[in-house]
């Protein structure tokens, strides 16, 4: 079972790399995101509203993993190769590669063409601050931070318990962050009922968000020449400055390697939000940082399936 798990990932990560999300059906994801705005509709109002989101947050993620185990299990049944071929599928729909290069390119390529506003609107469709007045300094920050966030929560996360899980794993795993992306804010409306959802979400992004992190720092190319030694260092400090206990793991790691700064002030409906800054500005932001954080995003991934299917095939020859 190990063996058809590694195949199917390998597939599924190729998939993904080529071809991105299918156009002509409807994303599980959306699927998913329809399930927790159901429950939301029905138990966040009233008393005990953090047991409520508990329990919404607990039945998502069991009927997302019940479907999927089920659907490879029969799939298995009928024929392994079957079974491979479904399972290459369910990864490759919840892996982000394509869909990711293509939203920092959106922004990227009108950057390069000076037309900010253009730049301007399509960074407002991935990131939840103000972007009216940005700069192209903070356009390309706003790009590549999001960029080394998610080559974590939309890529290597999942591929994490894909590859040791399979596609059940990588689908629990997809409806955790569907979770955190939809109910767990900070708020009046969400603070409560979507309280258990956010630890969950923490939980489940503790190791691949470090191991991307490290990998970035190891596979990719340095830009500003600092020893591997000192990065390392300096990388674990500035990691802890972030205000999620994983996310900073991988912008910091891009920031070293880029040789830039991410992170200060940003607006979001007009009110100021500063956060602490990480890395060093060696080098000014500029549209070349979004390819390079588009390259990390790649490499990252690409080392992580290596990784995992050398211990994988370890576990099958023992």
């Amino acid at each position: 079972m190990i063996l058809n798990h590694l195949i199917a990932c390998t597939i599924g990560v190729l998939i993904d790399r080529l071809y991105g999300e299918p156009r002509y059906i409807k994303h599980p994801v959306i699927v998913i995101g329809n399930l927790i705005a159901w429950f939301t509709k029905k138990l966040n109002h009233g008393k005990q509203r953090k047991a409520k989101g508990a329990v919404a947050a607990v039945a998502t993620i069991a009927i997302t993993g019940v479907l999927v185990l089920l659907l490879v299990y029969m799939s298995y049944a009928v024929h392994r190769y079957l079974g491979v071929a479904v399972e290459s599928l369910l990864i490759a729909l919840g892996l982000a590669q394509k869909s990711l290069k293509q939203a920092a390119r959106d922004v990227h390529d009108p950057l390069v063409a000076g037309d900010l506003d253009e730049a301007r609107t399509k960074l407002g469709w991935i990131v939840g601050r103000d972007t009216e007045q940005l700069d192209e300094a903070n356009i390309t920050r706003g790009v590549v931070e999001t960029v080394s966030e998610n080559t974590s929560d939309g890529v290597t996360a999942p591929l994490f318990y894909a590859l040791l899980f399979g596609a059940t794993g990588l689908w629990v795993y997809k409806a955790i962050n569907t979770l955190d992306s939809m109910i767990a804010y900070k708020n009046e409306q969400y603070g409560e009922f979507g309280f258990v959802a956010a630890k969950i979400d923490d939980v489940a992004n503790v190791v691949p968000s470090r191991i991307t992190g490290l990998l970035i720092l190891l596979v990719t190319k340095n830009r500003y020449g600092l020893p591997f030694k000192e990065r390392f260092q300096k990388w674990r400090v500035d990691a802890k400055k972030h205000p999620s206990p994983n996310s900073g793991y991988l912008e910091a790691a891009t920031a070293y390697q880029l040789g830039i700064q991410l992170g200060g002030l940003n607006y979001y409906g007009g009110i100021a939000s500063h956060r602490q800054e990480m890395g060093e500005p060696h080098q000014t932001l500029s549209a070349k940082h979004i390819d390079d954080a588009i390259i990390q995003m790649q490499r990252a991934t690409i080392a992580f399936l290596v990784i995992g299917l050398i211990i994988g095939g370890l576990f099958i020859v023992a």
